[in-house]
């Protein structure tokens, strides 16, 4: 399993305790992704609301993979969210969310950003992947084991 179609900026990895909402995480999710990708803000936040909107991306497991397309990017990038507390999602399975994939995809990247979603979901399949995920004590741990993984696969 490869995770080639999607970039991870160590700026857009966290382990955090800042949220207890849905919104909230969008927000949080905005916020890394304009410090990391400079996307906007608002447009990121309201683009996972929208998408939100038609379907839970609550993956189950306490996996969710909100995702949207955008203006202001030109390859898939990901922002990637270990939960101290596990937030109440709407996912198929009831479960709360410990771990969220958020993907972002260009505007106009219709069969780039299913590509990407089909390979973040195969890849959040693995439990092994998630398990070590999971285990992540800090940023730099979960960004490790992202890129370790991706390193390890290319192999």
């Amino acid at each position: 399993m490869k995770l080639s179609s999607v970039h991870i900026d160590a700026d857009a990895v966290s382990v955090t305790d800042l949220v207890s909402r849905k919104q909230e995480l969008f927000e949080l999710l905005a916020e890394y992704a304009s410090n990391a990708y400079g996307v906007d803000k608002q447009k990121v936040t309201s683009g996972l609301a929208e998408r939100e909107q038609v379907g839970s991306t609550g993956f189950g497991g306490s996996v969710a993979i909100p995702h949207t397309r955008i203006e202001g990017i030109d390859r898939c990038v990901a922002v990637v969210l270990k939960l101290v507390e596990p937030l109440a999602f709407d996912a198929y399975d009831s479960q709360p969310v410990d771990l969220v994939f958020a993907l972002l995809s260009p505007k106009n990247g219709g069969a780039e950003h299913l590509k990407a979603l089909a390979e973040v979901s195969r890849y959040l399949r693995d439990d092994n992947i998630v398990a070590r995920l999971r285990g992540a004590a800090n940023n730099d741990a979960l960004f490790g084991m992202l890129t370790d993984n991706r390193q390890q696969q290319a192999a």
